[in-house]
């Protein structure tokens, strides 16, 4: 059996100005840490902001952001999952970034599912479903926002062994039903713990909802944030979700043969 207390960050990012924004994770980060927490969870984008453009965000791409969120990580000895817009040749993608306490990065997921017009003219859609890891004998999937909405997403994650599932966001009106129902229903229908971390406050024309939540293999709701500026934790246990695994058979009643 092995657990990690987890912390997740919601709070509203101030757009264009990394500064101010990275300053924000690392306050969050040692407060985590003083919390007894080894991994902190921050939301989609929540360096840059989201509603930038794709010059702009190209921009932070080479920005060296992934060296100032891994300088936190060592710095204060947390596990950071944060998104960053990272670019490899031509491409930017919106990438979700695992750093380790020591600060070197031990997973990456590139946002597979862009949603919108704004998302599409930013970036380049991922090409790899899922990819978990083990940290501290914990294995984490990661996935992006719109990425959890597609069921098959969860599936594969949970059939790769994952115990939780971390989804940084930046979910806004008119879509709080996600927040609210489908990330429930993703842990519950899949055994897993999952981390739903949003943004808070405005971003030009959106409205973020708010709503974070860290939820537990069995569909309960552990913490949750409303609205506001909030850090909330829980404990992910690898028991549990065997567990729950054994009380909700789903994975193993499923006719494969069929689907």
């Amino acid at each position: 059996m092995s657990s990690v207390k987890i912390a997740a960050l919601q709070a509203e990012s101030v757009p264009g100005s990394p500064e101010e924004n990275i300053a924000v994770i690392a306050r969050a980060a040692e407060e985590a840490r003083e919390a007894g927490c080894e991994l902190l969870i921050t939301p989609e984008l929540f360096t840059t902001g989201y509603v930038l453009g794709p010059e702009p965000m190209r921009g932070f791409a080479h920005a060296g952001l992934a060296d100032r969120v891994a300088g936190i990580a060592g710095g204060v000895g947390i596990g950071v999952i944060a998104v960053l817009p990272e670019a490899d040749g031509d491409a930017v993608y919106n990438t979700a970034f695992l750093f380790s306490p020591e600060g070197e990065i031990l997973a990456r997921h590139r946002k597979t599912h862009l949603f919108g017009d704004l998302d599409r003219s930013m970036f380049v859609p991922g090409e790899t479903a899922v990819n978990p890891v083990d940290f501290h004998g914990v294995r984490i999937a990661m996935f992006i926002c719109y990425d959890v909405e597609f069921p098959e997403n969860v599936r594969l994650a949970a059939d790769a062994g994952a115990h939780l599932v971390a989804v940084p966001t930046a979910q806004m009106e008119p879509f709080a039903i996600v927040a609210d129902v489908v990330v429930r229903t993703r842990a519950w229908e899949n055994q897993v713990y999952l981390a739903y971390v949003n943004h808070e406050g405005h971003d030009q024309d959106l409205t973020y909802v708010g709503r974070s939540s860290i939820v537990g293999p069995d569909g309960e709701v552990l913490a949750s944030a409303g609205r506001g500026t909030r850090l909330i934790t829980a404990t992910v246990d690898t028991e549990a979700v065997n567990a729950a695994q054994a009380a909700n058979p789903y994975l193993t009643d499923r006719r494969r043969d069929l689907y």
